[in-house]
């Protein structure tokens, strides 16, 4: 299951993605943005995704730093959680997560992240390196590029807030 995941949430590089998940080219300088503009994300979050159920939880920005946390389970059962991390470098935001096992055992080496590099900063929308997030109103909506099984495509996540 680790395995098949793993694979499922490497980005994919190809430009010929839908238009709503951007790419960066491979020289190309991340997008201007500060976390403090990312605050539209604060809240306890809910919805399908990956055939099964999520929950995420996002903090305020504090130090150029806005941490959140994400869980996915099937059937009842957790499969598995990310400690996210959207970090100031310079004047531009990335996205860095660590995955784990419900056993807590982490999917990334332990120096190594996920990494979504910042593209375009919106008002209540994001575009990342393979990932996309829009806030309107109380959904928030995740659009992100994946390859599975050597197949290109886009996971759309619809999240709800919800009082915690």
């Amino acid at each position: 299951m680790k395995a098949l995941f793993t694979l499922t949430l490497f980005l994919t590089f190809s430009h010929f993605l839908v238009a709503q998940v951007r790419q960066l080219e491979a020289d190309q300088a991340p997008g201007k943005g500060n976390v403090e503009g990312l605050n539209w994300m604060v809240g306890y979050w809910t919805g399908p995704g990956l055939g099964g159920d999520c929950e995420e939880v996002w903090m305020p920005a504090v130090d150029g730093h806005m941490i959140g946390t994400f869980r996915f389970w099937e059937g009842g059962k957790l499969v598995f959680s990310e400690f996210m991390n959207l970090v100031q470098e310079g004047e531009s935001v990335s996205m860095k997560l660590k995955h784990f096992g419900p056993d807590l055992s982490g999917w990334e080496d332990r120096e190594e992240w996920t990494t979504f590099r910042l593209i375009e900063l919106g008002e209540n929308k994001v575009w990342f390196h393979g990932l996309t997030i829009e806030r309107i109103g109380n959904e928030m909506i995740y659009q992100l590029a994946l390859t599975q099984n050597g197949e290109r495509k886009i996971e759309e996540f619809k999240f709800v807030r919800k009082g915690l």
